[in-house]
């Protein structure tokens, strides 16, 4: 797991609590900004999750390429 994950699963997590709080004292902007903050975050942890999958293929491509030297 990268920094991205992590802070985009947080930032997701505190935008959830956010839209909650808002809810429970009626704020329509409460709500609104944890919802955004909720869409930061799954946007930061997809781009946590591309490097993943893009340190992983060349992990794999390098393996591949030692292998057959």
């Amino acid at each position: 797991m990268n920094k991205d994950q992590l802070k985009g699963e947080a930032k997701d997590f505190a935008g959830k609590v956010q839209e909650a709080a808002g809810k429970l004292v009626d704020s329509k902007e409460q709500q609104a900004k944890g919802i955004k903050r909720q869409v930061e975050g799954l946007a930061q942890k997809g781009v946590g999750n591309a490097k993943e999958v893009v340190k992983d293929a060349h992990e794999a491509a390098d393996k591949a390429l030692r292998s057959h030297s």
